[in-house]
Protein backbone atom coordinates (compact mmCIF):
# COMPACT_ATOMS: atom_id res chain seq x y z
CA UNK A 1 0.00 0.00 0.00
CA UNK A 2 1.11 3.56 -0.73
CA UNK A 3 2.09 5.93 2.25
CA UNK A 4 3.06 9.29 2.72
CA UNK A 5 5.17 10.90 5.49
CA UNK A 6 3.77 14.13 6.39
CA UNK A 7 5.06 16.79 8.61
CA UNK A 8 2.65 19.42 10.38
CA UNK A 9 3.96 22.37 11.75
CA UNK A 10 2.17 22.65 15.21
CA UNK A 11 1.30 25.00 17.96
CA UNK A 12 0.01 22.52 20.23
CA UNK A 13 -1.19 18.85 20.18
CA UNK A 14 -4.69 19.71 18.39
CA UNK A 15 -3.54 22.94 15.90
CA UNK A 16 -1.11 23.51 13.59
CA UNK A 17 0.30 26.82 13.89
CA UNK A 18 -0.84 30.02 12.47
CA UNK A 19 2.73 31.70 11.64
CA UNK A 20 5.86 30.40 9.49
CA UNK A 21 6.58 26.56 9.29
CA UNK A 22 9.52 27.31 10.95
CA UNK A 23 8.28 29.05 14.16
CA UNK A 24 6.47 25.78 14.82
CA UNK A 25 6.99 24.60 18.38
CA UNK A 26 7.13 21.29 16.86
CA UNK A 27 6.29 19.27 13.81
CA UNK A 28 3.96 16.39 14.10
CA UNK A 29 4.99 13.20 11.57
CA UNK A 30 2.46 11.29 10.35
CA UNK A 31 1.81 8.31 7.99
CA UNK A 32 -0.97 8.44 5.81
CA UNK A 33 -2.14 5.92 3.29
CA UNK A 34 -3.81 5.64 0.10
CA UNK A 35 -6.82 4.00 2.06
CA UNK A 36 -7.60 6.84 3.79
CA UNK A 37 -5.95 5.71 7.60
CA UNK A 38 -3.86 7.77 9.64
CA UNK A 39 -0.84 7.19 12.21
CA UNK A 40 0.63 9.51 14.25
CA UNK A 41 4.44 8.35 14.30
CA UNK A 42 6.38 10.80 16.53
CA UNK A 43 6.55 14.42 17.47
CA UNK A 44 9.75 15.88 16.62
CA UNK A 45 11.27 19.23 18.50
CA UNK A 46 11.81 21.93 15.93
CA UNK A 47 15.39 22.75 16.63
CA UNK A 48 14.91 26.14 14.07
CA UNK A 49 12.32 27.77 16.22
CA UNK A 50 14.54 29.70 18.16
CA UNK A 51 17.26 30.53 15.63
CA UNK A 52 18.29 33.70 15.39
CA UNK A 53 17.95 35.07 11.94
CA UNK A 54 20.02 37.94 9.98
CA UNK A 55 18.87 41.21 8.99
CA UNK A 56 16.72 39.35 5.88
CA UNK A 57 13.73 39.00 8.82
CA UNK A 58 11.61 36.18 8.04
CA UNK A 59 13.19 33.38 5.11
CA UNK A 60 16.79 33.36 6.37
CA UNK A 61 18.66 30.53 4.11
CA UNK A 62 20.15 29.06 7.30
CA UNK A 63 16.42 28.37 8.89
CA UNK A 64 15.78 26.80 5.41
CA UNK A 65 18.78 24.37 5.73
CA UNK A 66 18.30 23.59 9.11
CA UNK A 67 14.41 22.16 8.45
CA UNK A 68 14.60 20.28 5.69
CA UNK A 69 17.60 18.77 7.52
CA UNK A 70 15.11 17.47 10.30
CA UNK A 71 12.86 16.92 8.21
CA UNK A 72 14.95 14.65 5.61
CA UNK A 73 12.74 11.57 5.84
CA UNK A 74 9.15 12.91 5.12
CA UNK A 75 7.66 13.70 2.07
CA UNK A 76 4.87 16.62 2.35
CA UNK A 77 5.30 19.31 4.48
CA UNK A 78 1.94 20.28 5.94
CA UNK A 79 1.10 24.22 6.78
CA UNK A 80 -1.52 26.65 7.41
CA UNK A 81 0.26 29.38 6.46
CA UNK A 82 3.21 30.51 4.34
CA UNK A 83 6.42 32.30 4.71
CA UNK A 84 9.31 32.87 2.62
CA UNK A 85 11.10 29.99 3.59
CA UNK A 86 8.35 27.13 2.58
CA UNK A 87 8.36 28.51 -0.65
CA UNK A 88 11.79 27.56 -0.59
CA UNK A 89 11.44 24.48 0.97
CA UNK A 90 8.90 23.72 -2.06
CA UNK A 91 11.01 24.95 -4.58
CA UNK A 92 14.88 24.13 -3.74
CA UNK A 93 14.38 20.52 -2.37
CA UNK A 94 12.43 17.24 -3.05
CA UNK A 95 9.57 18.08 -0.32
CA UNK A 96 6.10 18.61 -1.37
CA UNK A 97 4.05 21.72 0.46
CA UNK A 98 0.79 21.28 1.28
CA UNK A 99 -1.77 24.15 2.70
CA UNK A 100 -4.29 22.93 4.96
CA UNK A 101 -6.21 25.88 4.75
CA UNK A 102 -7.31 25.03 8.63
CA UNK A 103 -5.79 25.06 11.84
CA UNK A 104 -7.40 22.13 12.86
CA UNK A 105 -5.26 18.71 12.72
CA UNK A 106 -8.12 16.42 12.18
CA UNK A 107 -9.37 18.09 9.34
CA UNK A 108 -5.70 19.00 7.66
CA UNK A 109 -5.33 15.29 8.10
CA UNK A 110 -8.40 14.61 6.17
CA UNK A 111 -7.64 17.00 4.02
CA UNK A 112 -3.98 15.14 3.16
CA UNK A 113 -6.28 11.91 2.81
CA UNK A 114 -8.42 13.62 0.36
CA UNK A 115 -5.86 14.36 -1.71
CA UNK A 116 -3.75 11.82 -1.46
CA UNK A 117 -3.22 10.64 -5.24
CA UNK A 118 -2.20 14.14 -6.11
CA UNK A 119 0.21 14.53 -3.82
CA UNK A 120 1.76 10.83 -4.07
CA UNK A 121 2.19 12.37 -7.98
CA UNK A 122 3.73 15.22 -6.59
CA UNK A 123 6.17 13.63 -4.14
CA UNK A 124 6.86 11.07 -6.96
CA UNK A 125 7.66 14.07 -9.35
CA UNK A 126 9.89 15.48 -6.69
CA UNK A 127 11.58 12.44 -6.04
CA UNK A 128 12.47 11.32 -9.77
CA UNK A 129 14.13 15.31 -10.16
CA UNK A 130 15.82 14.50 -7.24
CA UNK A 131 17.61 11.39 -8.73
CA UNK A 132 17.84 12.02 -12.04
Amino acid sequence: MKCLKVAFGMENDETLIDAHYGDSKFFAIYEVCEDGSVKLLEKRHNKAKDMQEHDEGHGDPRKFKLIVGQLMDVDVLAAFRMGPNFLRIRDQSDKVAFFTRTRDLKLALQRVAENFDDLWEQVQEKKAKAGG
